[in-house]
């Protein structure tokens, strides 16, 4: 395969590095914020899920620009906003200062989990699809494990003003992720979309298209270039609809976010010491990397459903596991890091590296920016609703650890019956044939 597009991939993928720092690098510092400001179990979760209320808006609204001004110049902003979010939670003295910054943090990760995807499954040959936008998800678990692990090195550094040192540095990734966007095209199927077709052909020849000409008039009569934007809510994209959402939906209600979020309060609720909670979180990263890479090697090969399947019957046994450990909250246990690794293991490898590839490839071009944001914003108001009640349910019981666990483990089984049952397979087509196939003209 041509190399160009691995390589604007990887670079559209960074922006995925600064989603995944900037959602859990917020472990390393809840439980000193909650100290510093004096905040009750229900200001706590407010100001951890502050940030993941702007990935609902930054979802939502992201779609009318990107489909206006194009990809590229969506992911410029984006940078802008990790950068202003990382200096001004790193300097701020004030909670509501913190909350605001964190809120803008959350604009520019909902912004990228519909940019970044989208972007890269519009510049991807159907052969590579899967592998191409699992660079984005690669580099979230990269950004997380990254985070665990500046975390883990950053504690104690400035005694208790080293909750700034681990906010700001995301700094610097997003200079660099802003510097290497002038190195990439726009993408060829928006340039098409709006009646550029000699632009697009040239880039599509560039990504290796054998008629690229051909190509970019197919698209732009797909797209019926020039023509008023179409609604996504008109009775036509209702089984897309259905599945982004579904999808979404389940992917938060495995407990994901609130184990990334509260990592090491989770492991002290185990019975870790503070500083070992803290290395034990390097390990949940670093599982959800190497898993990740392992799904990102097969996933063309086996296919969406079938890794979705396996992943959800894997993370149904460890979270019954980790419910059953949190049971007994007066005995320690020590294996809740195995288990918790495990759900980690089976959540990357399926969860994590289908989502951005499926809500990016499910929608026909004419409306993948809007089917986008509504298929992530999903996605983030689940996000946001866990990550808030997660240290209400915990503080709130003694088996409060036992009932978040099995409720997730609940959800995951309804997700394998909704897999199976109806989720379609869409490994191997290009993104044109997945239109025809869901029936949609």
């Amino acid at each position: 395969m041509n190399n160009y597009p691995i390589r604007i991939a990887l670079i559209a993928a960074l922006g995925g590095f600064l989603f995944g720092f900037e959602v859990s690098v917020i472990s390393g510092a809840e439980q000193t914020i909650q100290q510093l400001w004096s905040l009750d179990s229900f200001w706590l979760g407010f100001t951890v899920a502050s940030s993941l209320i702007g990935t609902v808006l930054g979802a939502l609204v992201i779609g009318r620009p990107a489909q206006r001004y194009g990809r590229r110049k969506v992911l410029f902003a984006i940078a802008v906003f990790y950068f202003l979010s990382a200096v001004g939670c790193a300097v701020t003295t004030l909670w509501e200062g913190f909350v605001f910054f964190r809120f803008l943090g959350g604009i520019a990760v909902g912004a990228s989990s519909v940019a970044g995807p989208m972007y890269i499954s519009e510049i991807s040959p159907a052969s590579a699809r899967g592998r191409l936008a699992g660079m984005f998800q690669l580099n979230i678990v990269a950004g997380i494990l990254v985070a665990y692990l500046t975390n883990y090195l950053l504690s104690g550094v400035g005694g208790e003003e080293s909750w700034r040192y681990m906010l700001g540095i995301m700094a610097v990734p997003a200079v660099v992720f802003y510097g290497l966007l002038w190195l990439i095209p726009e993408s060829p199927r928006w340039l098409a979309s709006k009646g550029r077709v000699v632009e697009a052909a040239h880039v599509f020849l560039r990504l290796g298209e054998p008629d690229a000409e051909r190509k970019a008039n197919d698209v732009a009569a797909a797209s019926d270039a020039g023509a008023k934007t179409e609604s996504l809510f008109n009775g036509k994209y209702n089984k897309p609809i259905a599945y982004a959402m579904l999808l979404a939906m389940f992917n938060q209600l495995s407990g994901i976010n609130a184990i990334l979020y509260y990592a090491p309060r989770i492991f002290e609720m185990a019975g870790f010491e503070r500083a070992d909670a803290f290395q034990q979180s390097v390990y949940i990263g670093l599982a959800n990397f190497l898993f990740t890479i392992l799904a990102m090697s097969v996933i063309d090969r086996f296919g969406r459903k079938r890794l979705l399947l396996i992943g959800a019957l894997g993370m149904v046994v460890f979270l019954v596991l980790t419910a059953v450990a949190f049971s007994r909250p007066d005995v320690a246990n020590p294996y809740v890091l195995v288990y918790l690794v495990g759900f980690i293991a089976f959540f990357a490898f399926s969860q994590g590296a289908v989502i951005w590839v499926f809500i990016a490839e499910i929608f026909p071009n004419r409306v993948r920016s809007q089917g986008s944001s509504l298929g992530s914003s999903t996605h983030w108001v689940m996000a946001a609703v866990i990550s808030w009640l997660f240290p209400i349910i915990v503080e709130g019981s003694p088996l409060g650890g036992f009932y978040a666990f099995v409720f997730y483990a609940v959800m995951m089984l309804l997700s394998f019956l909704f897999i199976w049952r109806v989720m379609p397979e869409t490994k191997g087509k290009s993104l044109e044939q997945i239109q025809q196939e869901l029936g949609i003209k």
